[in-house]
């Protein structure tokens, strides 16, 4: 099979082995894959895959099954989309069956390709780990990237008042379109959002350069969810804010995690989420797809910093 490979900082469509497919596994043939930042830093050689998993990139896709493990519960033929560690811009990919969901009805493969890494991020960082209840406020910073954007209207969803920050003004205004209340331009100041404070949770993943304020504007019982580190990995804090306000500061990773554990997550997303999607309630906001054979650009403009919502890479157009 062909897959998307990260070679001196650059990608390429080259050919490798066919994974196997065994008991507890599906084989996906792909349609598309979500392109995410964990992508660009892997090309970039400064994330390299789990050990065990797929060094091919691509943490999402959706496709159809065309090979089931013994005792699956999905049948080939069915269309899917999965989270995984690594594999997903092939034209096939294997997975553990537990790790994918049906394609939401009323949704393209192209669009469903979209929704795992970011729904699956946004749900576990906000409402698993940040415990989010009904009437807490939220501050999301870069609200208009993919797991933005799915937290916004997840918390519109479920009844938490959210703010963003975000780099432009037409940014702002995206997010505020999805259900975000405002929020605070990056190029101007941030201190703005002290006029929202104080928040409950703060899904962060800029990292250093935003520590002390997130520090300063979390409420007393505040969740901080650390995600990435965007802005840096050291920063100066008074941890005498951290003791007073009995904050809990939350490092996450979902790549890592292990199989159950993602399991466990998909099956709250099916539960909980895929509903709302399949009402509408939910979207997913697919900026652009790519073909394939263009997918450096595809690349470029995520690292642009001008993409509101998701990029994907249309694999295979005959399923689309």
């Amino acid at each position: 099979m062909n897959a998307l490979q990260g070679i001196e900082g650059r990608v390429e469509w080259a050919e490798r082995p066919n994974p196997t497919c065994a008991q507890g596994q599906i084989r996906i043939q792909v349609a598309a894959a979500g392109l995410n930042r964990a992508d660009l830093l892997q090309v970039a050689g400064l994330y390299p895959p789990p050990p065990g998993a797929s060094d091919i990139i691509g943490l999402e896709c959706s496709g159809v099954v065309i090979e089931v493990g013994a005792g699956s519960t999905w049948q080939v033929g069915d269309r899917v989309c999965a989270l995984l560690a690594g594999g997903g811009m092939a034209e096939e990919v294997v997975v553990d069956e537990r790790h994918a969901l049906p394609v939401p009805a009323g949704l393209s493969l192209a669009e469903a390709a979209a929704l795992p890494e970011v729904y699956a991020t946004a749900w576990l960082n906000l409402f698993m780990l940040g415990a989010l209840q009904p009437g807490e406020k939220v501050l999301l910073h870069a609200g208009a990237s993919g797991v933005g954007s799915a937290g916004i209207q997840l918390c519109k969803a479920f009844g938490s008042p959210c703010w963003v920050s975000v780099g432009s003004a037409d940014r702002l205004a995206y997010c505020e379109a999805l259900g975000a209340e405002g929020g605070a331009l990056r190029g101007e100041s941030l201190e703005s959002l002290r006029d929202f404070a104080p928040f409950d949770v703060i899904l962060d993943p800029v990292g250093a350069n935003y520590a002390k304020l997130d520090l300063e504007i979390l409420g007393r019982d505040g969740r901080w969810v650390v995600i990435g580190l965007m802005g840096g990995r050291k920063a100066e804090l008074d941890l005498a804010l951290l003791l007073g306000k009995r904050i809990q500061l939350i490092g996450s990773t979902l790549r890592s995690r292990d199989a159950d554990f993602k399991a466990r997550l998909i099956a709250e997303l099916g539960q909980r989420v895929w509903p709302l999607l399949e009402s509408g309630k939910l979207s997913p906001q697919l900026e652009r797809t790519f073909p394939v054979h263009d997918a450096q650009s595809a690349f470029d403009a995520l690292a642009s910093n001008q993409v509101q919502g998701k990029v994907v890479v249309v694999i295979d157009e005959s399923l689309s």
